[in-house]
């Protein structure tokens, strides 16, 4: 029997995917991916930058540098890659962060969401990427770009676990020295498996000792202005110990 050719409905769909990806890393590149070195400045879009006009001598008075306000060191930039298969709560977890109020239903990311985070001494940028079938071939093109993953897990999803597993291994493989912290939520759910239970499950005893990996137990959900759930407040903080 000859194989039936594809829809024109799932063509496009996967040329949908394919140009979505796309565009994330570009994205990527253009706002978050700093390779190590000094970034543009956010605050004007350089394409559109026009160079300043130097005063002409005439025109300069030593008083007007007497009324500058002092210019302000830019604090620098720290990036954090969310990750997650769709549905673990990795947009709830962006959302709690930022103090936003939660979305009605359940609403898979289509792209990406992002939050900026000033605290003392830097920002934290932290992007998620859905986690659909379609958007997990890019997830390792952003993983040399960061400085800690975040991989969310549904600890109820007692089904989709093998595949979380073998998405953790594949990022775990792409960069052996960068930070990951794994947060196992929904633990408030009667059916959520143990930390003991999903850390074999996930193949985390098998993981280099060396390494920095963590697995941290969350219930994620909204509590109002900021974070005030204990789960969030205790991955906060590791965070910025990674980050300093």
């Amino acid at each position: 029997m000859a194989p039936r050719p594809l829809s024109p409905l799932v063509l496009a769909l996967g040329g949908a995917a394919a140009v979505l990806g796309s565009v994330l890393f570009i994205l990527w590149k253009t706002y978050f991916g700093r390779g190590r070195e000094r970034r543009w400045d956010r605050g004007e879009a350089w394409w559109g930058a026009e160079p300043a006009r130097l005063p002409e001598w005439d025109e300069w008075d030593p008083e007007d540098e007497e009324d500058e306000e002092p210019v302000l060191e830019e604090l620098e930039q720290r990036e954090v890659l969310v990750l997650g298969l769709d549905g673990s709560g990795k947009s709830t977890f962006l959302r709690v962060l930022a103090g936003k109020p939660p979305l009605e239903g359940h609403i898979p990311t289509w792209g990406f969401n992002s939050v900026r985070l000033p605290t003392k001494d830097f920002e934290v940028d932290l992007l998620e990427i859905g986690g659909s079938q379609n958007l997990r071939f890019y997830w390792k093109e952003f993983v040399n770009e960061v400085d800690v993953l975040v991989f969310m897990v549904d600890s109820a999803d007692r089904l989709r676990l093998p595949w979380a597993r073998q998405e953790l291994h594949k990022l775990l493989d792409k960069d052996p020295d960068l930070p990951v912290v794994v947060v196992a939520n929904k633990q408030d759910l009667s059916e959520a498996m143990s930390m003991v239970e999903l850390q074999q499950e996930l193949g985390l005893q098998a993981v280099d000792n060396q390494r920095e990996v963590f697995l941290l137990a969350a219930s994620i959900a909204p509590a109002g202005p900021g974070f005030e759930n204990p789960g969030t407040v205790h991955i906060w903080r590791l965070l910025l110990e990674l980050l300093s």
